[in-house]
C-alpha cells in the first residue's frame, strides 16, 4: 500500500533501526519507546488489522511470534520476562493500519497497560 507508512519501511523507503529481517517480516525499533526495549514487528505484507487474519495469511503470526522470541533472547529479556502487544482498531489503540506488534521488555511492566 503506497501511503501505509510501515509497508515504506518495510520497502526501506524510510529508514529504521532493524533489528531483524528476512523475507516475511520485518523488525525494527520503536522511535517513542514505551520500555527499554521496544520492538516493533511487521510483516512486509499489508495487513491493516488482526481483523484481516485468514487461512491465506495466519501462518505469518506464528512466524511472528517464533522471531519475537528470537528477539526476546538476542535482546537479553527473555529470562526476566517480556510482553508481545497487538493493538487492533481505533478503540484497540491501533495507530497505523498495518498489522504489528509490540515487543515490550526491559523492565517490571504494570498491567492493565491502559
Amino acid at each position: 500500500m503506497s501511503d501505509c507508512i510501515f509497508c515504506k519501511i518495510a520497502a526501506k523507503e524510510i529508514p529504521s533501526s532493524i533489528v531483524y529481517e528476512d523475507d516475511r517480516i520485518l523488525a525494527f525499533k520503536d522511535i517513542n519507546p514505551a520500555a527499554p526495549v521496544h520492538i516493533l514487528v511487521i510483516p512486509r505484507q499489508h495487513i491493516s488489522s488482526a481483523m484481516e487474519i485468514d487461512e491465506s495469511n495466519a501462518d505469518i503470526v506464528s512466524h511472528i511470534f517464533k522471531i519475537c522470541k528470537k528477539i526476546a533472547g538476542d535482546m537479553g529479556i527473555a529470562e526476566t520476562g517480556f510482553r508481545i502487544v497487538n493493538n487492533c482498531g481505533h478503540d484497540g489503540g491501533q495507530t497505523v493500519g498495518h498489522i504489528h506488534f509490540h515487543l515490550l521488555g526491559g523492565r517490571a511492566l504494570s498491567w492493565p497497560p491502559g
